[in-house]
């Protein structure tokens, strides 16, 4: 049996060397230009990420009881990710009995995972009796093999589901965070994943909060954290959250952050729609969109204009019942569009091990279904697709066209290839260029033809005509929302819609004239998405 044992680690342990040799090879030497991530010719690196967990109880990335770690990276990518963020507790780097003395397999007897042990022992038969350190370093070099960046996130301290308040792990100086255990943590991962070049980034601490919050704090031990990083692995992209479950970095507007290094530093947000779940019940959605907005610039947003803003957890329940959320993710689809932002959603689970004592429990934000490999919500997939695709870029003179972007549907307008006086919507990526002149004209990008309102409830139109005659064709972003497209030539009472044939047509612009909550304008959001010519791939 011990010979047996000893085999299988070998060959694990063989197969560890084999992927960081292939991921040693790999070209993510990434740094930053302004806004933005870039490679080393100075071209964009959008990262397009899922969240994949490993900081729970058993700190085994979730799912590899379910389906290979092969299959899970395999769909990653299929799904249209290229990215993972990995996350991890501050005891797998610290605490040495945990990281090296505990196997898989002793992990989930420990919490009485039996079923998960016969599952690892069929799916991931090469894991189970690994270390847990070498356990997540073997799902790491997995990712490579399949080209996936990773962002290596420190969740939380202790292993456990994340976050609260009083859960001793939110700010530097609570029971399960000592500053300095902290840093010796970000520097022993940081030194592990140094030449497993698919590491591309260190998210330094995931969701700051609680009483202890200071700017004082912050700066203080995120700088040291920060240069402890870069010290032990100069590649890598060093990640700074914020306060408040990192929905607030309004302080570095005031005091800039303090480093010896440059060309690393990138900011992350997040955002769900239960952070401000009062204002999405109580408003109108083009209202409350509007205040979100305000809030995530006041927030963080604002620091685009120097710094890459990674936001790197976002999500909704993906059965689709909850109104906050369907309106709140077509909110933020369209801010992510227009700012091309990089970004991370919540979460690739479809279940969990064990989350807060319930065995196997679902994931209704996940991507993946609870067999770890059907999507759970197509639809959804497809309203992500545009924001995979690298749309802007650092290009100093870039050519510039557009993207009719609806949120709701994840689509853009088309020209119709049955009747080039038609649009509906379709695939962005088979989308014609648009311009979007100074004067508030849609038309193609270098044809004659521009997008006309023909009446209510009629289809909209391309023509010639509508292109000698400015008025006919003026759509004008209006609302709070700045989303519903109006047609100037009706005083702003008609809006750019889409029927159930995903034809465009104009009717009575929604939720505009001070109607509450039960209003829904979705179908009538548009986003004008700017793509630099260079950097087209969608």
């Amino acid at each position: 049996m011990k010979t047996t044992k000893m085999l299988k680690r070998m060959f694990s342990f063989f197969i560890f060397l084999l992927f960081s040799f292939v991921t040693k090879n790999m070209a993510y030497l990434l740094s930053t230009n302004s806004r933005w991530i870039i490679d080393e010719k100075g071209e964009r690196t959008k990262l397009a990420c899922v969240n994949w967990p490993a900081h729970l109880q058993p700190a085994v990335a979730e799912g590899l009881s379910k389906q290979p770690v092969d299959a899970v990276a395999q769909k990653i990518v299929a799904m249209g990710f290229n990215c993972v963020r990995l996350t991890w507790p501050l005891d797998l780097a610290t605490n040495v009995t945990l990281a090296t003395n505990v196997t898989v397999r002793d992990s989930f007897q420990s919490l009485g995972l039996n079923t998960d042990i016969s599952g690892f022992e069929t799916n991931n038969p090469s894991m189970i009796d690994l270390p847990l350190i070498e356990a997540y370093q073997s799902v790491v070099t997995t990712l490579g093999k399949y080209n996936v960046m990773v962002i290596l996130d420190n969740h939380l301290t202790k292993p456990g589901w994340c976050c609260g308040n009083d859960d001793g792990n939110g700010f530097f100086g609570d029971i399960f965070f000592d500053p300095a255990t902290w840093i010796s943590g970000l520097t022993y991962m940081a030194t592990s994943f140094k030449d497993t070049s698919n590491v591309v980034g260190m998210s330094l601490r995931n969701e700051l909060r609680g009483p202890k919050q200071n700017v004082d704090d912050w700066f203080k031990y995120m700088q040291q954290g920060a240069e402890a990083v870069h010290e032990a692995n100069p590649y890598a992209l060093v990640i700074l959250s914020g306060f408040s479950y990192d929905t607030d970095l309004s302080f570095v507007q005031s005091i800039h952050v303090n480093l010896t290094f440059s060309g690393k530093l990138v900011f992350e947000l997040h955002r769900y729609s239960f952070t401000n779940a009062d204002i999405w019940s109580s408003k109108n959605p083009n209202d409350a969109c509007g205040e979100i907005l305000k809030i995530i610039d006041d927030g963080g947003g604002f620091i685009l204009r120097d710094f890459p803003v990674f936001l790197s957890e976002f999500g909704i329940d993906l059965r689709g019942g909850n109104v906050n959320d369907n309106r709140y993710m077509g909110c933020i689809l369209g801010w992510a569009a227009e700012n091309d932002i990089d970004w991370s959603i919540w979460g690739l689970q479809g279940s969990y091990y064990i989350r807060e004592g319930v065995v196997g429990m679902t994931e209704y934000y996940g991507v993946l279904d609870s067999d770890w490999i059907s999507v759970r919500n197509n639809s959804f997939m497809q309203r992500l697709s545009l924001i995979q695709s690298t749309l802007q870029g650092p290009d100093p003179q870039p050519e510039v066209s557009n993207l009719i972007f609806h949120p709701l549907t994840g689509l853009c307008m088309l020209q119709s290839s049955l009747d080039p006086t038609k649009v509906n919507l379709g695939r962005c990526n088979q989308s014609q260029p648009w311009d979007y002149t100074t004067e508030n004209t849609l038309k193609l990008k270098n044809i004659p033809l521009c997008l006309a309102n023909t009446g209510p409830n009629a289809p909209v139109k391309l023509s010639e005509t509508s292109c000698s005659i400015p008025s006919l064709s003026q759509w004008q972003p209006i609302s709070a929302s700045n989303m519903l497209l109006a047609a100037k030539s009706t005083n702003n009472s008609l809006c750019l819609d889409v029927d159930g044939d995903n034809n465009l047509v104009a009717t009575n612009c929604k939720c505009v004239n001070g109607e509450d909550s039960s209003c829904d304008p979705m179908s009538q959001w548009f986003k004008i998405v700017k793509v630099n010519k260079a950097n087209e791939d969608v």
